[in-house]
């Protein structure tokens, strides 16, 4: 097997199980907050595990700098966790997931309004394309904007998440010489202490062994598995396989929603699905620099094209995952 199809396995494997977070979440029966909450702890104690194990703890990398960085990132991502969960209870997951996947548009907008990136009026059309999808996906009529209610609620929270993991992928995104997985770690560490002021431990700890088990797969599977394989794939792969294969993430996340739940868009709102897949596949392509034209006689390097080392991932990728 190539490097490259490697790669293709790690990361499909990976956004397939990223489609099945949401169910994980439901079944737990425990409030978003304390959801979050077990995620990062069972997920700090994987990552940790496989960190230490790796080694690469010694010569980290890490600066004050880079490092205020990833607990700043952590706190986004942490409650960018906790408002998709509540959307999925407002929403559906379907729903929830779709509207949650407009993330890179928030990256390009906050790129150019907070860091002067280069926004061009073809990104601005996209983006347009890509908000023309979420209203359709969404199924907000005007009848819920004048009564609000759950539903309306649920929307808004998973824009908001989409804002916040935008948020954090700026933020990691200049965090370099650091291993990937070494940035995800601080991030989940830094989600237990932000957690306690609103865990509820009277109510949160399961009674059931079942109940632990969808937690201890939220940290496990959803947050050290499926990380591992992300960026291990990443290295593996050129961003625009990533771009692609991104979206088995809202694929899987609808079929599990029908399948398990019997949720499912109306014929509506699937007309937005395709809208926010073309534009998000445009956006980030885009926003791909193109490695440089090799000179005439000259050979072209192995990775041409490819992703950088590991080591200078960003711990929020392109694969926007859950």
């Amino acid at each position: 097997m190539t490097p490259e199809n490697k790669g293709t396995a790690q990361l499909t494997t990976a956004m397939v199980l990223s489609g099945t977070l949401g169910v994980f979440v439901v079944e737990s029966g425990a409030s978003p907050f304390d959801v979050v909450f077990f995620r990062v702890l069972f997920g700090a104690l994987a990552l940790g595990t496989y960190v230490v194990a790796r080694g690469w703890l010694r010569g980290h990398g890490f600066t004050p700098r880079t490092l205020g960085l990833a607990v700043l990132g952590g706190v986004f991502i942490v409650f960018n966790w906790v408002l998709l969960f509540e959307a999925y209870r407002n929403t559906s997951i379907s729903v929830a997931t779709v509207v949650y996947h407009t993330q890179p548009f928030y990256v390009v907008l906050l790129g150019a309004l907070l860091f002067r990136e280069r926004l061009t009026a073809a990104k601005v059309g996209w983006v347009a394309v890509a908000f023309a999808g979420l209203i359709l996906v969404s199924g907000v009529t005007p009848r819920d904007l004048a009564n609000g209610g759950s539903y309306l609620l649920g929307v808004g929270q998973a824009l908001l998440a989409a804002l916040l993991y935008g948020l954090s992928t700026l933020v990691t995104k200049r965090i370099t010489g650091v291993r990937p997985h070494l940035i995800a770690l601080v991030q989940v560490l830094v989600g237990i202490p932000l957690l306690l002021p609103f865990a509820d431990f009277g109510a949160m700890l399961p009674q059931a062994a079942v109940d632990w088990g969808w937690l201890v797969g939220l940290g496990v599977i959803h947050t050290g598995l499926m990380y591992v394989l992300m960026y291990a794939a990443y290295a593996e792969l050129p961003t625009a396989k990533i771009a692609v294969l991104a979206f088995v993430y809202p694929a899987v996340a609808m079929v599990m929603d029908w399948a398990v739940y019997g949720h499912h868009i109306g014929p509506v709102q699937a007309l937005g699905v395709p809208l926010i897949v073309l534009a998000s596949l445009r956006v980030t392509l885009a926003s791909t620099p193109r490695p440089p034209r090799p000179r005439a006689g000259a050979p072209v390097p192995r990775t041409a094209g490819h992703a950088p080392e590991a080591a200078s991932r960003p711990a929020t990728p392109a694969a926007c995952e859950a």
